[in-house]
């Protein structure tokens, strides 16, 4: 097993639809241990109960807003553990009203709310959780291609999805000495909570469908294969980039 013993916090699992759960179930049959965080206490009846389904030896509260959740991540994660191998970075939000308007109507508070929550967390995570990562700690954040294309209804999200890319470079670059490494991976569009919110969802489901070079969508576990490698020693070499996991849509010209 690939991932025999490996500490692996996944942060932003909302149900069992999620792209992080999908990551989850593939790293457990590796032979990861596993830690969850959730957002509020409406998510944590449900993520407590997968916690328990997989085998996760703890969770914990986290908005990544609030600094002193933060503070209390670094104290659990070192009494629980004291060190952390992998870093699953799933967190991301942007207020309905600013997917569903023009979008040169985003509002000023809906930008940085976006660009709070969905890139400047994985600086506050790494931050934070700095002292105890490991030797060769891996971390990723999930990401999409409405990134470095314009995507009908994505709006301020993917200009906070750009912001997340950019911001794993030069994660990349500032912790690579240290042998850590910082990825992204960008998954096809797949049906989770935080994609529902996504006024032009099915339309992306159907052209990946009928349109990409594999004629299918993705699926969790594609997602998850991918992570579980970058989590790997398989990926010692591997830093700094987008990896794409999207039945090859993203390849195709307009």
């Amino acid at each position: 097993m690939i991932l025999k013993d490996k500490k692996v916090l996944i942060l932003g699992l909302a149900n069992d639809k999620s792209i992080a759960w999908g990551i989850a179930k593939m790293m457990k049959e590796q032979g990861a241990r596993l830690a969850f965080s959730y957002l509020n206490e409406a998510l944590q009846k449900r993520v407590e109960p997968l916690s328990e389904e997989i085998g996760g030896e703890f969770t914990f509260e986290l908005d990544v807003t609030n600094d002193v959740h933060l503070d209390a991540m670094e104290n659990t994660v070192k009494e629980k553990w004291g060190s952390v191998d992998v870093i699953v970075h799933s967190l991301a939000f942007a207020d309905k009203s600013d997917l569903k308007d023009r979008f040169h109507k985003t509002s000023r508070e809906g930008f940085k709310l976006a660009h709070d929550i969905s890139a400047y967390s994985l600086i506050s995570v790494c931050e934070t959780l700095k002292p105890l990562m490991s030797e060769n700690c891996s971390i990723m954040a999930l990401s999409y291609h409405g990134s470095v294309k314009v995507l009908n209804g994505y709006n301020v999200m993917g200009v906070a999805k750009a912001s997340l890319e950019s911001t794993m470079r030069y994660l990349a670059d500032d912790l690579g000495p240290e042998g850590i490494r910082v990825n992204c991976i960008s998954a096809g569009p797949i049906r989770t909570l935080a994609a529902s919110g996504v006024p032009g969802l099915k339309g992306f489901l159907k052209d990946v469908e009928e349109k990409s070079p594999l004629r299918r969508n993705v699926t969790q576990e594609d997602v998850g294969g991918v992570a579980t490698f970058l989590a790997s020693s398989l990926s010692n070499g591997v830093t700094g980039q987008v990896l794409y996991v999207d039945s090859g849509i993203s390849i195709l010209g307009a």
